[in-house]
């Protein structure tokens, strides 16, 4: 009797440790970044006003729409295109930073986009998709008010703490950089344990090739988008293709009941991740190498020896 009554929470629980994964990953990976930045590192780099232009078209125009189109053409179920729709307005993740350094890109412009990313999402999300869900109820304030409060908050007190207390800020930035790093695998173990058979009824259901579809069309929509300069490329492809699915799941969470909406976000975060780090590590490889300091270096003159 015992044995049946674990097994019988034993989803319950593995389900609570995947919300506390994911909840402890947004939170202290929000608050690390605010921990190790100023304004004008996130200010900075988004000058450029021909490249802000780029990268809001490519995310809230482009990507959306292409979401949109995958899911017209592909056979789906209302739930798993919900989901796709969820991810393709969710922009700005937390992730984005950590890839671009894998890729050996332009890093700071990468947390600039990310902050304003996300920024807009906070905006944007509660207003488009209720136009693009024509008939669902979706709650406007609930979707802004979750993302502010797990995402923009934690990012406001780090980058406070940083501005006020530096050398507070350099003890507690690694502790909270970990903290997000085990909670990412705690979430990404428990959501793999969660959704492995779902991950295997979706296969047959056309949402993984609509996943696969809209992390390669928003990584070229970024790429091309962003002009010739390799290091906004790298920034540009991978963050239209690596959707929030932090803020996903928050809307997903708060606002609908149907369990495939959550599926399907499920699988995005696992295909993203793996796919994106797999292409970071391959850009990497392929990156330019940096000229030695050794190699930069003019030999000084000689001394003259006195005569």
């Amino acid at each position: 009797m015992e044995k049946w009554i674990d097994m019988e929470i034993l989803p319950q629980v593995i389900q609570v440790l995947a919300n506390l994964g994911i909840l402890t990953f947004v939170i202290a990976s929000m608050a690390a970044l605010g921990l190790s930045l100023t304004i004008k590192q996130i200010v900075e780099p988004l000058r450029n006003v021909r490249l802000l232009a780029a990268v809001l078209l490519a995310n809230f125009v482009l990507t959306p729409a292409l979401a949109l189109l995958l899911k017209l053409l592909i056979p789906m179920n209302e739930g798993y295109g919900i989901g796709l729709l969820l991810l393709a307005t969710a922009a700005g993740a937390p992730f984005l930073p950590k890839l671009v350094q894998v890729a050996k890109g332009d890093v700071p412009l990468s947390v600039g986009m990310m902050v304003l990313l996300m920024v807009v999402t906070i905006l944007y999300a509660p207003l488009m998709l209720p136009l693009l869900l024509p008939g669902v109820q979706v709650n406007p304030l609930d979707i802004a008010t979750s993302l502010v409060v797990l995402m923009l908050i934690p990012l406001a007190i780090g980058l406070f703490v940083k501005a006020r207390y530096d050398e507070m800020a350099a003890n507690l930035q690694p502790a909270f950089a970990q903290i997000s790093n085990v909670g990412l695998m705690l979430g990404f173990v428990a959501l793999l344990v969660i959704s492995g058979r779902t991950l295997l009824d979706a296969i047959g259901s056309g949402a993984i090739v609509a996943v696969l579809l809209l992390i390669v069309g928003a990584f070229l929509i970024g790429w091309l988008l962003a002009g010739k300069e390799r290091g906004a490329r790298v920034v540009m492809g991978l963050g239209a293709a690596q959707r929030n699915v932090s803020a996903a799941f928050v809307i997903a969470g708060s606002n609908f009941s149907d369990p495939d909406v959550l599926i399907l976000c499920m699988v995005g975060a696992l295909l993203m991740l793996g796919a994106l780090m797999f292409t970071a590590g391959e850009l990497g490889k392929r990156a330019p190498a940096k000229p030695s300091v050794a190699a930069n270096m003019t030999p000084a003159p000689r001394a003259k020896k006195p005569r």
